[in-house]
């Protein structure tokens, strides 16, 4: 069967194509009672807009894309949630895509985003991700970029992010009053920002309580899992035994050393207090229960919708945007993990 057209309802309520287009799309010169029977022989028909033909004349796609490090983490489920609620509100479609922390493959995703001619592209960075050349390709092709999570401060694009050094300076400093003075700091990899400011967020803290900084206690996560977490756990148990804190980079490698030190009998937190970075609803209910920093997935997305759409408004405008970064405030949840 053929899809029906403006013509078909022209045809059968007997006026003009043009009077039946301006009905459909709100136009105060058509009366209410037109509009009222257009729409209704509209829906009778099945009568559904040629997307492909609406593309063409506003030359937009109404798709956004959306590159992510991986789906299966807590953090980043509860940002595409953000995404995809806020993008359909606007009458978009996302793309979800997956970078499994490789550079490489991020390359290719940005590649396959630009030749779908998406409207505008968000994306958290893979975390070996050493060069911003790929995401310049995408500035200058003047497609509307938002960076959020984890970020490049040399790309000239928006970003939503939180204050990842005074989080981690936070939660250092919760762990320091609460007497610990031995904080082992579970790092992410070398390259994206966020794992940067956490550590330097740890050091500081560290520095302004006169504490001195011990190389031997930073353990350096390639992957960030839970397996890394369970390993350097076990490690400090062997060769560190004064170590009385862990600060772990996400809360999925706290889990992991919590594991460990229950399996191990060490007291949580009477022997060594572990707090970890995310919220995740896992944090809740391991045993003990972890104390971590709240950080705001869902509210991540939906802002960096907001910014993108603002981006791309203006520039159907043509009106020149400058760049904004947005940053969304963190807390602490404290639980059983730690005294304070």
């Amino acid at each position: 069967m053929k899809p029906t057209t403006l013509k078909d309802i022209a045809i059968k309520l007997n006026i003009s194509v043009t009077t039946v287009s301006k009905a459909l799309k709100g136009y105060s010169d058509v009366s209410k009672t037109t509009r009222a029977a257009v729409f209704e022989q509209a829906e009778k028909m099945n009568y559904s807009p040629n997307s492909v033909a609406v593309n063409l004349r506003t030359r937009q796609t109404k798709t956004i894309g959306a590159i992510i490090p991986t789906i299966t983490h807590h953090f980043f489920s509860k940002v595409i949630d953000g995404i995809i609620e806020e993008a359909e509100k606007n009458g978009y479609l996302v793309i979800i895509l997956q970078s499994e922390e490789s550079v490489k493959q991020e390359k290719k995703l940005i590649k396959l985003l630009m030749n779908k001619r998406v409207d505008g592209i968000l994306m958290s960075l893979a975390a070996d991700n050493d060069t911003s050349k790929h995401l310049k390709k995408v500035i200058d092709a003047k497609i509307p970029l938002v960076l959020f999570d984890k970020i490049s401060k040399i790309s000239n694009c928006s970003k939503v992010v939180i204050n990842d050094r005074e989080a981690s300076y936070n939660a250092t400093t919760l762990l320091i009053n609460s007497g610990c003075r031995r904080i082992a700091h579970f790092r992410g990899p070398l390259n994206p920002q966020n794992s940067i400011d956490r550590y330097l967020g740890y050091r500081k803290a560290l520095e302004d309580n006169n504490i001195e900084f011990d190389r031997s206690l930073i353990y350096t996560c390639k992957n960030v899992t839970f397996e890394e977490g369970y390993k350097f756990a076990k490690e400090i148990h062997e060769q560190n035994k004064d170590v009385d804190a862990i600060f772990a980079i996400t809360d999925l490698v706290a889990v992991g050393a919590i594991a460990y030190l229950n399996k191990a009998g060490i007291k949580i937190p009477d022997e060594i207090s572990v707090i970890g970075f995310s919220n995740w609803f896992m944090s809740a209910v391991i045993s003990p229960p972890l104390t971590t920093v709240e950080q705001p997935g869902y509210k991540m997305g939906k802002k960096a919708v907001k910014l993108l759409f603002e981006e791309i408004n203006s520039s159907n405008k043509g009106i020149d945007f400058e760049p904004k970064t947005i940053v969304l405030k963190t807390k602490i949840i404290k639980r059983k993990t730690t005294f304070s």
